[in-house]
């Protein structure tokens, strides 16, 4: 139709001319009312622990949580924080203050042990020494104390989480047995740290640990045995006190000699 006619001819001529375009009917047209399949974890007995929940069987973090930066508690942020400078204009020669993030993704790392994929917030400097080590749980597994401190409170609970597995264990077992130590006993923690040392009848291994908090607190001494210092003081041996020898002393005569 000619742009140069009236607008009244153009609506004219548009309702006497049928329109060859033909509308589809709704159902031919491919509209999706699924909604996307939310991430689904694999089931696993006990479950991963969540970043935030306080959980009584999982040891605390032994350097407790993060103060600075405290996001960096739910992931592997590898001690990770924000780092402050300047920058400075290359015209004019001033400064102003910026701030450097770490560069943090969502992924999901596969956990030989747990036969899962683990989904978790990590930096990408994490994640350089995850491929390094061999996998998450050779990283997790690190006993150096600079592993640890990188771990952060969120790593402390996966790294607990993957040595209840079977395979954890079993490779500990070996290590043990490959070193000649004994096997390790399943018990509490604590009586295992209490092994062969003398309590008194009646006297449960929380009551003493407790008493040994008090006289840390109170700043007391510690006597191992009362009886070990005065008998080891009497017997002949290495670490047994000896007299002084006494030195001879000079006679007058050799005084004036000199």
């Amino acid at each position: 139709m000619p742009p140069s006619l009236p607008l009244s001819r153009r609506l004219l001529t548009a309702r006497l001319i049928p329109s060859t375009t033909t509308l589809l009917p709704t159902s031919a047209l491919a509209f999706s009312t699924t909604s996307q399949r939310p991430y689904k974890q694999k089931p696993l007995d006990p479950p991963i622990p969540s970043p935030t929940a306080q959980t009584t069987a999982i040891p605390p973090y032994p350097l407790g949580p993060l103060q600075v930066y405290k996001q960096a508690n739910t992931g592997l942020y590898g001690a990770q924080r924000i780092r402050f400078g300047n920058k400075i204009s290359s015209k004019y020669d001033r400064k102003s203050r910026r701030k450097w993030r770490p560069n943090v993704q969502q992924k999901r790392l596969w956990s030989a042990s747990l036969g899962a994929m683990v989904r978790t917030r990590v930096t990408t400097r994490v994640l350089r020494t995850v491929d390094k080590c061999g996998g998450l749980d050779e990283y997790l597994l690190g006993g150096k104390s600079a592993r640890i401190r990188e771990l952060g409170p969120w790593g402390w609970r996966l790294r607990w989480r993957i040595m209840q597995t079977d395979a954890v264990r079993e490779r500990f077992r070996a290590e043990r047995e490959a070193l000649g130590l004994p096997p390790r006993e399943e018990g509490d923690g604590l009586s295992e740290g209490l092994e062969g040392a003398h309590i008194a009848e009646g006297v449960t291994a929380e009551q003493l640990m407790e008493e040994t908090d008090r006289m840390i607190e109170n700043g007391e001494e510690f006597v191992l045995d009362e009886g070990s210092a005065e008998e080891s003081s009497t017997q002949e041996g290495f670490m047994s006190e000896q007299p002084k020898p006494e030195q001879p002393k000079e006679s007058a005569g050799s005084e004036t000699k000199a």
